[in-house]
Formats: C-alpha cells, structure tokens, sequence
C-alpha cells in the first residue's frame, strides 16, 4: 500500500543509479559484443539460468535502495489479469507488426541474434521460467520505474530514456536485431505512458521471449 510520504517520481541522478545497476552490466556486454563484431553464442539452460539468478539479484539491490529512499515500491509490481493477459496478447500483435514493417526492406539480411536463437538448446522450463523473470525485470524497471518517474521531466525525456536504455542493452542482437528491439518497444512503452497499466506489456514481453524458441 503506498502510502502519503511514498512517491512514485524520481530525479535524473537516482534513475541513473538504478539504471547503472540494473542494466549497466548488460550494456557494457552489448557494447563489447557490438565492437568484436557480433560474435554469437547460442542461448542454453545455463547461461538463461544465469541471467535469472543475475536479474533477481539486481532487482532485489534496485527494490531495496528504492524503498529506504521513499520510493512507492507496490507500483512498480505488474498485477496479473486474464483481461491483462489478453490485451498483451494484441499489444504481442502490435509490437510483431511494427517490428516486421521496421525490418521490411531488411528482410532477407541475416542478423547475430537470429543464429544465436536457431541454434539454441534450452528446455521448455527454461525458456518458461527465463520469460517470466526477464520480461518482469525489464519492464518493471523500463517502464514503471524509468518512464513514470522522469514523467516530471516531460514525457517525450521519460519515453526516450526507456527507449534508448533498451536499445543500448540489446546492441549485440545485431544492428537489425536493435532495430526490432526498438520498434517492439515503442509500442509496449507508448501503451504504458497512455494507461499506466504494467501487466499488458509485462505479458506481452513474455510472448516476445517464449514464441521464438517455440
């Protein structure tokens, strides 16, 4: 429950810490991955066993700094719905429309992200389990803690820095890969900014990371 003395915005040096812990490492790795070349490694149960543990850890470091601040930890807590779950599903459709037509004229370019998912070998638990730890984490901190905090900022600077976290944090899927990754996230980040409504994308994001592998 939040309470009076509990807030939901946050200034530019507090959303820079947490973004630093949640996704600097990631970044750093992209960025790495990026300036070799887009060197591919296929996804196994171990390494998305890894990034569970690694995202659990970081969001419980995040969560905890955020609460000894007065920061209003329950809104950042996506609460499950079957109509949630549904309007993920169309916000899924959305978001894979946009990202076909951004990749449209690119269509028959092969990307590191696409061997790196063809050549995966991970179990239906995993690819269950990674989904539903990394679609929350993202967008609990993407959205609910980036884009409706710096609101007080304008806007078009909370949308934008989502935006351009996101893409600096998947830069090894490949110069196309980000491409997707951004069109995939204007949507999910356009739907959160009108309705304030976490779940629908949290869920559509689940889509986003399960129907590949299947």
């Amino acid at each position: 429950m939040q309470t009076s003395l509990e807030r939901t915005t946050t200034t530019l040096g507090e959303a820079l810490g947490v973004t630093a812990i949640c996704f600097g490492l990631m970044i750093w790795q992209s960025t790495q991955a990026m300036l070799a070349g887009f060197p591919t490694s296929p996804f196994t149960n171990g390494s998305m066993l890894g990034l569970i543990a690694m995202e659990l850890v970081l969001a419980s470091v995040a969560i905890a700094i955020l609460r000894a601040r007065g920061f209003a930890i329950a809104t950042l807590y996506p609460r499950p719905t079957i109509r949630g779950a549904a309007t993920g599903s169309a916000l899924y459709l959305a978001a894979w429309v946009s990202a076909a037509l951004a990749l449209t004229p690119f269509k028959d370019a092969a990307q590191p992200i696409d061997s790196m998912v063809s050549e995966a070998t991970l179990s239906l638990g995993v690819v269950i389990a990674v989904a539903v730890v990394n679609a929350t984490f993202e967008e609990v901190f993407l959205l609910g803690f980036l884009v409706r905090g710096l609101r007080g900022f304008g806007l078009n600077v909370a949308i934008g820095a989502s935006l351009l976290v996101r893409l600096a944090y998947h830069l090894y899927q490949g110069p196309l890969g980000a491409v997707s990754v951004l069109a995939f996230g204007i949507v999910l980040t356009l739907y959160f900014a009108s309705t304030n409504k976490l779940w629908p994308p949290v869920f559509c994001h689940m889509l986003g990371d399960i129907i590949p592998f299947l």
